[in-house]
């Protein structure tokens, strides 16, 4: 959610900046939330008038009172009753108009950062940088199910007659190297000087509404029924959240933590649930690292989120890339994004494996997150990136060190997680 004091100044801006994200659809909120915003003050102001004559009154009545003119302060009586009415309406038209305009400003994209390129969707992404040479082999790859199963490491059977599609049963060496994946991440991201949290799997609507844009929420989250609670879809909302309503200590920021959790999500839309496969799921688990920072540094620290990223990939020796988010396929809430997609050798191209974003102030703004300044308090900036999703990450790895039997070798650095495991066998 932007600033309503920026919009008012810069309503131009504003609607270029929704042309820019291809939602013309869009630009009639600003006109909306300029004429909303104007009766709001208006009527602030006359609520402000209404109080200062009931001031006045209530200080007139006493010394009336005190004159013994009766009758005449009973006057001023009526008349303050009439006032305190009058407040009364315009409190109640005020929470319906600063609803209205609530709903509208949460609907008007973040204002981007300006380095984003312009593009409609993510076919106009653009690639920044690769890393490693990518994977060729002399012999037709399988399908990643295969490959799995192959070295007994998934039921999805079962898993369809327990939960439905979109959910598996990872088994043996594949549920061991799937944990240790993760238990890497969690110690690779330690090591980098971020703080290890496992946070709450369920957030209030509240939290919600502060972290993601209502489209993301309508394809993404599962409610519990009855209760005001989420699953979580990335620990990132519950972690966010964590700062909801606090003023922090600047001498305390950056807030910077990795945190573990499983994620739960609909996928609604375009892509799906994959009959087969464990790329589109509704249940996986992932590693995730948080910034909360000052926010003149929100961009160094973005520079450094999606490089760890990057590094943690080389260091499994999985080839990878970066990509630039274009304009239209950033989310709402996003200043800024960059994909890191590994190489996939059976598809000879880049797939996604995790993002990167930089939400500026919106997210703060929308929980009230802020900091205690000097001259004043001011909010906070948030990132968020996937450290590793192991569900797609499995993929990269397996078909990355595959051998044409179907044995896998066991990256190095994941050796002392797996007992000493170098290499999967198939099941025979």
């Amino acid at each position: 959610m932007i600033d309503i004091k920026f919009l008012r100044e810069n309503p131009e801006i504003v609607k270029q900046n929704i042309k820019n994200k291809f939602q013309d659809e869009k630009l009639p909120l600003v006109d909306e939330v300029i004429e909303l915003d104007a009766k709001i003050r208006q009527i602030k102001g006359n609520v402000e008038t209404c109080r200062a004559k009931r001031n006045k009154g209530s200080g007139e009545i006493g010394l009336l009172m005190r004159q013994k003119k009766v009758e005449e302060a009973n006057k001023i009586k009526e008349e303050i009753s009439k006032i305190n009415l009058e407040i009364e309406e315009f409190d109640k038209e005020l929470v319906h108009l600063e609803s209205e305009l609530k709903h509208r400003m949460m609907i008007i994209p973040n204002i981007i950062d300006k380095s984003v390129p312009i593009g409609k969707n993510d076919s106009e992404n653009v690639e920044r940088k690769r890393f490693l040479e990518p994977t060729k082999y002399d012999f037709e790859v399988p399908y990643h199910l295969d490959i799995i199963e192959k070295l007994g490491g998934i039921d999805l059977d079962s898993a369809r007659r327990v939960a439905g599609n979109g959910f598996y049963y990872l088994m043996g060496n594949i549920a061991r190297l799937h944990s240790a994946v993760l238990a890497y991440a969690r110690d690779f991201m330690i090591n980098k000087g971020f703080t290890y949290v496992v946070p709450p799997f369920m957030i209030r609507s509240n939290v919600v509404d502060g972290v993601m844009s209502f489209s993301e929420m309508d394809q993404m989250m599962y409610k519990i029924e009855g209760e005001d609670l989420y699953l979580i879809g990335t620990s990132e909302h519950s972690m966010i959240g964590k700062f909801i309503g606090q003023i922090l200590d600047k001498t305390k920021l950056p807030y910077t933590y990795t945190s573990y959790s499983p994620c739960f999500r609909k996928e609604k839309g375009a892509h799906g649930i994959e009959e087969r496969g464990i790329y589109r799921i509704h249940q996986f688990e992932k590693q995730e690292m948080i910034v909360v920072c000052e926010p003149e540094d929100s961009m160094a620290w973005f520079e450094k989120m999606y490089n760890y990223t990057v590094e943690l990939f080389v260091s499994m020796g999985i080839p990878c890339r970066t990509l630039e988010c274009c304009s239209g396929d950033l989310a709402d809430l996003k200043v800024k994004s960059i994909d890191v997609e590994a190489w996939s050798p059976r598809q000879n191209k880049y797939f996604e494996v995790g993002s990167c974003s930089n939400l500026g102030d919106a997210q703060a703004r929308r929980l009230g997150i802020r900091i205690k300044g000097e001259n004043g308090n001011y909010f906070a900036h948030t990132l968020n990136n996937t450290v590793v999703a192991p569900p797609r990450m499995l993929i990269a790895l397996l078909e990355n060190h595959l051998h044409e039997d179907g044995s896998v070798d066991v990256p190095e650095v994941l050796w002392p997680y797996m007992g000493g495991t170098k290499k999967l066998e198939p099941v025979k």
